[in-house]
């Protein structure tokens, strides 16, 4: 850091209603270094980043660029100071190339080839990997991420804010860019990034500035923390991720998958011989890159996607029969007393009614237990009650329409309803998306006390480092097939990672994305049929 503020916030506050955002907050980042903006759900961390970037304006207080005082209203003034924001939700057009989607909207006029010569010389400079002539359509989600960066770049930024660049990133892709913000650093870049996870702001960031509750805590040079402190910070108490690592409930398996093969509505292959196994008892993980086949294959198991070839076994504990799910509707998976419960990535597309309460989404589950056309209130009610209390659900009361909650909120009603239903398989698909530290270790917890239940648990999620402490075991899916199933307790997110990209149907991929052939493969395929094994 070269100790000359790059930008500074006085006294900045923020409401929407009678709902303060920000209040007094005040912080620099300097030039030269890496600030991590670290806080809760709902602590204001966006909300005052939109106030630098010219989305939203401050109702009060002052914001200065190199100590004088500025006036931002508008992504334009933004990009004017130099300021540009890259968005966690991709700002790009899918049918135009790179080059393109860099120069949208810009007044200079418009030449493909002197854009495109710009494009590669930024990449040069930093270590950027792209074609400027590919389209986004055809990109991963690590090369829209490059084009949104060099997007600000382009326009002569140098104060870049990042909102969980990271989200979606391979632990190999994630190097990359540290890597390359690590450059931009040394050449004098201010780095500002919005994350949760505390090992990547341990590792990359010079600073941390904490927000609690809309207000300003403190600011640390990282190499004088840890993640404990941090997350004392943050929520204001201690927090502990309460993880059993005991073996499995029973040697038995509760839920069986053979062979699976589904086709989408377009034609397109989405899973292809998919084969597992999950025991009563287990945290069983599933990783792989966003589109890989997870939300498929959670949703062939509930009877929402239909299966062309395979089968889906459920064995009953009560019974011990074993039941063939295949071709069955969700309510007549029910009806054979599988106690299945499946929380959704779309927690209000496929979870939840967004304009219904909560007590009428919990009634989602028992409605059809009423007499005739009127159904039972108190029970639902009761269990709305229950959820609110015991997850700590921020809402003003129970008949509150769910749309009205913040995501963090609306997650803990999901996951509530569906424990509180008492499964004997329960899946769930990113459920802590979106949430702070807090919310997700209760998730976290909630799901490990339901492994100590005997209940098979099978867990999608996005932070490697969690699926390595929580899971039992973890199956890593590439292009709708299954690269690898690793031991929970052995597994290195590294490893987790190089499965992640792995192209299972035609030539395999090493760390640096290179083709793997010859007698690689071979021991590949080995290591692959051991791990199944």
């Amino acid at each position: 850091m070269s100790g000359t503020p790059a930008i500074e916030l006085v006294n900045i506050s923020k409401t929407f209603g009678s709902i303060v955002a920000n209040k007094n907050v005040n912080f620099i980042a300097y030039r030269g270094e890496i600030l991590a903006i670290l806080g809760e759900n709902g602590s204001g961390k966006t909300t005052l980043m939109n106030m630098i970037s010219g989305i939203y304006y401050p109702d009060t207080g002052h914001i200065l660029i190199d100590g004088k005082e500025v006036t931002i209203r508008s992504p334009k003034d933004a990009f004017d100071h130099h300021i540009g924001m890259i968005h966690q939700h991709f700002k790009l057009v899918d049918v135009f190339s790179a080059a393109e989607n860099i120069v949208l909207g810009l007044d200079e006029k418009f030449n493909l080839k002197k854009a495109a010569k710009k494009v590669k010389e930024i990449s040069q400079q930093y270590g950027f990997e792209i074609d400027p002539m590919k389209k986004i359509y055809e990109m991963s989600v690590s090369e829209k991420q490059t084009v949104e960066i060099i997007k600000v770049l382009y326009r002569g930024a140098d104060i870049l804010i990042l909102d969980e660049p990271t989200a979606v990133l391979t632990p190999q892709e994630t190097r990359k860019l540290f890597a390359v913000l690590r450059k931009m650093k040394e050449d004098g870049k201010t780095i500002i990034i919005i994350t949760h996870k505390l090992h990547e702001v341990l590792e990359l960031s010079d600073r941390v500035t904490v927000l609690r509750k809309g207000e300003y805590i403190d600011s640390i040079m990282t190499a004088d923390t840890n993640e404990n402190q941090l997350t004392e910070m943050m929520v204001g108490k201690k927090v502990d991720l309460n993880i059993r690592r005991d073996d499995p409930y029973s040697d038995k398996d509760r839920l069986q998958v053979q062979g699976l093969k589904c086709i989408n509505r377009e034609g397109i292959t989405v899973l292809d011989d998919i084969n597992f196994e999950v025991r009563a008892g287990e945290i069983f993980g599933i990783a792989g890159i966003a589109g890989s086949g997870q939300r498929e294959l959670l949703e062939a198991i509930a009877g929402l996607q239909k299966i062309n070839q395979g089968l889906v076994v459920y064995n009953d504990p009560k019974t011990g029969k074993a039941e063939k799910l295949n071709d069955k509707t969700p309510l007549q998976i029910r009806n054979l007393g599988v106690r299945l419960a499946f929380v959704p990535e779309d927690r209000l597309g496929m979870g939840l009614v967004g304009n219904m309460d909560i007590v009428d989404n919990m009634m989602l589950r028992s409605y059809s237990r009423g007499s005739g056309v009127f159904v039972h209130r108190r029970e639902p009610r009761s269990l709305a009650e229950q959820v609110i209390d015991a997850l700590e659900v921020v809402t003003p009361n129970a008949n509150t329409p769910v749309r009205r909650l913040s995501g963090g909120n609306v997650q803990k009603v999901l996951v509530g309803r569906e424990i509180a239903a008492a499964p004997t398989v329960l899946m769930a698909a990113y459920p802590v998306r979106g949430l702070d530290i807090n919310s997700s270790y209760m998730i976290y917890n909630l799901l490990n006390e339901q492994k100590s239940k005997g209940v098979a648990v099978i867990f999608v999620g996005e932070d490697l480092d969690v699926l390595v402490e929580l899971c039992d075991r973890i199956m890593v899916l590439s292009s709708g097939r299954v690269t690898g199933i690793v031991d929970g307790r052995q597994a290195t997110k590294e490893e987790i990672g190089l499965l992640m990209v792995k192209n299972s149907r035609t030539d395999e991929t090493d760390t640096d994305g290179s083709s793997v052939t010859g007698e690689d493969k071979e021991t590949g395929k080995e290591e692959s049929k051991n791990e199944n094994a």
